[in-house]
């Protein structure tokens, strides 16, 4: 069974930061692109940034460029999103997805929420 396992979300003001992990389980995780999308309700879904399954490669979507740093362990199975800077219009609930090419996207965790709030 495939599991994404998201944590360390939580409110922070702006400014600050935080650093969500997704920890998966069931899949052979080097072989898996990684995603941290975000989605707020009124909003579409963002894909915030990706990293590719031997990090060869890192896209991050433009509002964030700068600011968030995706990264990850395959030796823990774990993705990681470093977030600095951060600002109201990053609230939102943070969720990891698995894709085993860069056009696929099988696994998905149920998401960490993050507020950013004074």
């Amino acid at each position: 069974q495939v599991q994404l396992v998201e944590s360390g979300g939580g409110l922070v003001q702006p400014g600050g930061s935080l650093r969500l992990s997704c920890e998966a389980s069931g899949i052979t995780f080097s072989w898996y692109h990684m995603r941290w999308y975000r989605n707020f309700p009124g909003k579409e879904r963002e894909q915030v940034a990706e990293i590719g399954s031997d990090r060869n490669f890192t896209t991050y979507l433009d509002s964030v460029k700068g600011r968030f740093t995706i990264a990850r362990d395959n030796a823990k199975n774990t993705v990681y999103l470093q977030m600095n800077s951060l600002k109201y219009e990053d609230t939102g609930r943070y969720v990891c997805n698995a894709g085993r090419s860069a056009t696929s996207y099988e696994y998905w965790g149920h998401g960490t929420q993050v507020t950013v709030s004074s």
